[in-house]
């Protein structure tokens, strides 16, 4: 699977509020084989990346909406866009751009 691939290649974690959409999470950490960790639900400063990610989904999706009447096409469009966007954070890079280059592995040991 493609996606599984590049994901753990960037991403070591996920870490999400707590909210009724996250019931299946453990399905979730399994397919992408990685932990999942939850905020405190008193402590919104534990996810500002979070809450900004929200607001952002919001521009595209209002509260509520339903998202399986969008096509998986939709979202994954959704998606590359906000992956896209340059972040302050980030020093006005996109996360693609400013993420190192993945370490090569060696086609054989050394001294061999």
């Amino acid at each position: 699977m493609a996606a599984r691939r590049r994901s753990t290649e960037v991403v070591r974690s996920l870490t999400w509020d707590q909210g009724k959409e996250m019931a299946l999470y453990a399905q979730i950490a399994g397919t992408l084989a990685m932990p999942v960790f939850f905020c405190q639900k008193t402590s919104p400063w534990q996810c500002p990346s979070n809450e900004n990610t929200n607001g952002l989904l919001r521009q595209y999706f209002p509260k509520g909406t339903d998202l399986r009447v969008h096509t998986a096409d939709r979202i994954a469009a959704v998606a590359a866009e906000l992956n896209a966007r340059p972040r302050k954070t980030l020093g006005w890079q996109t996360p693609p751009s400013s993420s190192p280059p993945s370490p090569r592995r060696p086609k054989h040991p050394p001294g061999s």
